[in-house]
């Protein structure tokens, strides 16, 4: 069994872009759906109200109990990551939803370690699997630290804050959110960033490199127009030009499928004063051929 501590009943968790998602998924009695980043189910619950069916798919198994919990009908969950669909579904689906990144409940939950704004172990593994954050900081060369820093998260400081890393981990191990926000600042100019907190594009990166996203998505894409039907609809949530240029390149270089959407959707003012988080999410949806 799952200690409390995992699962904050206290959080409130918001779906990025719910009213766009359904307008363009179509979701209707008969229909099935995979909500491949089923989080905290809050598009498979407006999916399930719409009539049709989901098969939620999630590596966290923290995710996985939640919506058991939830006692949803018409729902059935697997655990594993995006990337293995063709082998998770049994079955061609009408659509495919990915909300990547991280969800409000792993960034909420102090014991995962995803945020800089509180101190707790630094973990990032959303599957509670392989190597952590921690393992990554205190057991990678300076050099190997700097490009994860800097490709991942886009970080023009990158090699001074790995060198600002390297150093406090000679001291002693690196262990918490803290202590990397700690080091992060002492390699910024001046301590801090204009604008951004000086810890989210280093914290971005390890993220990214610990759960392997960019690979996944890569793989998850490929997989996702493979289990679709003909005109089945895949729609991907991104958060960052990483995620939505792969995704951009994928739809472009397909011959299976047609952008519906010519540009990103972003969403609107109400969403954004209601969920801040929202603010970089950009969604894109297209749509399998018939042929």
């Amino acid at each position: 069994m799952i200690a409390d501590t995992h699962v904050p009943q206290t959080l409130v968790h918001h779906s990025v872009m719910p009213l766009e998602v359904l307008e363009w998924l179509q979701p209707a009695p008969g229909k099935v759906f995979v909500d491949g980043t089923l989080g905290g189910a809050g598009h498979t619950k407006l999916l399930l109200e719409a009539g049709a069916s989901v098969i939620g798919v999630d590596q966290d198994p923290f995710a996985l109990e939640r919506a058991v919990a939830m006692n949803l009908s018409d729902l059935r969950v697997v655990q594993g990551n995006f990337r293995d669909l063709e082998t998770l579904i049994d079955k061609p689906v009408d659509g495919v939803l990915l909300d990547l990144g991280v969800s409000s409940f792993q960034l909420d939950d102090v014991q995962r370690g995803f945020s800089y704004h509180s101190d707790a172990p630094l973990d990032m593994r959303m599957a509670q699997s392989g190597e952590s954050a921690a393992d990554v900081v205190n057991e990678l060369a300076m050099e190997d630290l700097a490009r994860i820093i800097y490709e991942y998260g886009e970080e023009r400081f990158s090699r001074r804050i790995a060198r600002a890393i390297v150093e406090m981990r000679d001291v002693a191990r690196i262990e918490t959110t803290a202590q990397l926000s700690d080091a992060i600042r002492r390699g910024y100019p001046g301590g801090h960033a204009r604008g951004v907190h000086p810890s989210r594009r280093t914290f971005q990166a390890l993220r990214i490199y610990v759960n392997d996203e960019l690979a996944s998505l890569e793989a998850g894409l490929k997989a996702a127009v493979n289990i679709l039907k003909p005109a089945g609809r895949l729609a991907v949530i991104s958060f960052h030009s990483l995620e939505d240029r792969i995704v951009k390149r994928f739809v472009r270089d397909s011959a299976n499928l047609q952008a519906l959407t010519k540009r990103p959707l972003e969403p609107l003012p109400p969403e954004l004063a209601r969920n801040p988080r929202a603010r970089s999410a950009k969604l894109r949806v297209s749509q399998k051929g018939t042929a």
